[in-house]
């Protein structure tokens, strides 16, 4: 008897050192990981619009066959005008380079700011430069360096034409024109006076000088015709592509028309 109610107080010791044993260690609840930011697409490189950016253009016009000059003898204003002239409606260099040609890029409506005014002067009895190119709506500020009389009078068709008598105390005398077309100037008082006004309505244009060449800058990105007129040899024209950042390079030639 005594020994069974020893049996049961161990019984009842040992018992909560069982329950502790057999708890097992709560585990704490998994966190979620966290998910890798979406990746962001690097972007690509801007690129041109066909029709953007601009480019140049460079050339020259040539002749290439025989031309030779006439001449004319001076018999009034001799100690201004000189004694004789050589025609200067063709003027040819060496190899051919003509001078006083002009260029325009046609189906071309933007560009460049036309010029304000243009000069042109009587200097030796000539006019100097003998072409001008003017803007529609810009002044053409003619002079007299010479110092004697003379008469600017105008043969135009779209411009109303004029014939303005300029004595030397007259040092200039100014006109516009309002429409495209190519004027011609001339001298009654010296038969041989000859020059030439391009009214135009093209923001870009050039005159060859004694090397033929010609040169358009900054040229917007595309195809265009190149036109060329010279007072004796005509009108010619040639398809050009301008691309960004390049120059196009052309040449014209010309020959006498039989």
């Amino acid at each position: 008897m005594r020994s069974t109610r020893l049996n049961a107080v161990i019984l009842l010791l040992t018992l909560p050192l069982l329950g502790s044993c057999s708890k097992e260690p709560k585990s704490e609840p998994a966190k979620a990981s966290q998910a890798a930011p979406p990746s962001v697409p690097t972007p690509e490189p801007a690129r041109s619009s066909p029709g953007e950016g601009v480019g140049t253009i460079t050339g020259k016009v040539v002749f290439t066959g025989t031309y030779a000059a006439g001449k004319t003898v001076i018999s009034k204003d001799r100690e201004v005008c000189g004694d004789a002239k050589l025609d200067p409606s063709m003027v040819i260099g060496k190899r051919g380079e003509l001078k006083n040609a002009v260029i325009q890029i046609g189906d071309l409506k933007q560009g460049k700011s036309p010029a304000k005014e243009i000069e042109l002067d009587q200097l030796n009895c000539e006019y100097v430069p003998r072409v001008v190119v003017v803007p529609i709506g810009a002044t053409v500020k003619i002079k007299n360096s010479d110092g004697i009389l003379h008469n600017v009078h105008s043969v135009s068709e779209k411009n109303t034409p004029f014939n303005r008598a300029q004595p030397k105390f007259m040092k200039e005398i100014k006109e516009t024109f309002s429409k495209p077309e190519i004027v011609q100037l001339r001298c009654d008082v010296h038969g041989w006076m000859s020059g030439w006004i391009v009214v135009t309505e093209k923001p870009f244009f050039d005159v060859t000088q004694a090397d033929g060449t010609f040169k358009f800058a900054s040229v917007p990105v595309g195809k265009y015709s190149l036109e060329v007129w010279h007072e004796l040899l005509g009108k010619t024209n040639q398809q050009v592509e301008v691309k960004a950042g390049e120059v196009t390079n052309v040449t014209f030639e010309f020959q006498l028309k039989k």
